[in-house]
């Protein structure tokens, strides 16, 4: 009986989910439809049919040998160098951001000094920042990195340090009065206190990075997604530029996807019962 409840569960629960799928397609389905249709009554060269952008993007991106994972030498050739530049740059970004943020939430004389400097950095818009950028790294992969890195790296400075001073007074008080070392007071008050909002920063940045990294590479790039978005439009190949916009959206979603996993698994402490009480309705 036992075993019959829980897969009687199981199965309600997955009913449930894919019905919550459906339901959050449907809109997405009728988009397309409907671009499909005014696209091919209109005849635009510049907005062509779904149909033909999904020709192009199979075309473009994939490939028929397994021994590259399916993925086009297109692939290999553009998408790759912007994935390499997009990591390091936010991997440096991540590092610097969050070990800059609990210093600043920790030390508060650091913080006090660094506040006016923080206030600006975050006022300056980043590509404002692109021809300085190309002037001191010239057209390299080290200038795309530097941008993205530059503007990933506020968000996750600034949700880092609110975290660590958001924590629960009565914690670090319990903390202090158990007279806990450093590194225990590290590893079991403060980063766990402060995770969910540099978990927060952290996902923020996912979507900066990706536009940063395009944005770089419309201008100053020799390969990568941006690169060849423009050698698409320069080319009056507008399927394939519209099939290099789909694959980045698919990005997106696979890198929110991911966090959103990863974010799970190290966070699932954090999920009380009320999120997901308000999710069901």
């Amino acid at each position: 009986m036992t075993d019959h409840g829980a897969t009687r569960t199981t199965f309600v629960d997955l009913t449930l989910r894919t019905g919550r799928f459906v339901q959050s397609l449907w809109l997405l389905a009728l988009v397309l439809l409907v671009w499909e249709v005014v696209g091919r009554w209109v005849g635009s060269l510049f907005v062509p049919p779904v149909s033909q952008i999904f020709v192009a993007f199979v075309d473009t991106w994939l490939a028929t040998t397994p021994s590259t994972l399916f993925l086009s030498e297109q692939f290999l050739t553009d998408v790759l160098p912007s994935l390499a530049r997009l990591g390091l740059g936010y991997g440096a970004a991540a590092a610097i951001g969050i070990c800059a943020g609990i210093l600043i939430g920790v030390w508060r004389p650091a913080g006090a000094f660094f506040n006016p400097l923080i206030r600006l950095g975050m006022s300056v818009p980043v590509t404002a920042l692109l021809p300085i950028a190309i002037v001191i790294f010239g057209i390299t992969s080290g200038m795309n990195v530097f941008l993205i890195a530059l503007g990933c790296l506020w968000p996750i400075l600034i949700n880092t340090y609110d975290g660590v001073r958001g924590i629960d007074r009565t914690m670090v008080t319990a903390a202090k009065s158990l007279r806990l070392t450093r590194r225990r007071y590290f590893l079991q008050v403060l980063l766990p206190g402060a995770s969910p909002a540099i978990f927060a920063g952290l996902r923020i940045s996912i979507g900066i990075a990706l536009v940063l990294m395009v944005i770089s590479e419309l201008y100053a790039a020799t390969a990568g997604l941006g690169f060849y978005i423009v050698n698409q439009q320069r080319l009056f190949r507008f399927p394939e530029l519209w099939s290099a916009i789909v694959l980045l959206a698919l990005l997106g979603i696979a890198f929110n996807a991911l966090f959103a996993l990863v974010e799970r698994v190290l966070l699932g402490w954090h999920r009380s019962a009320k999120p997901n009480d308000a999710d069901r309705h």
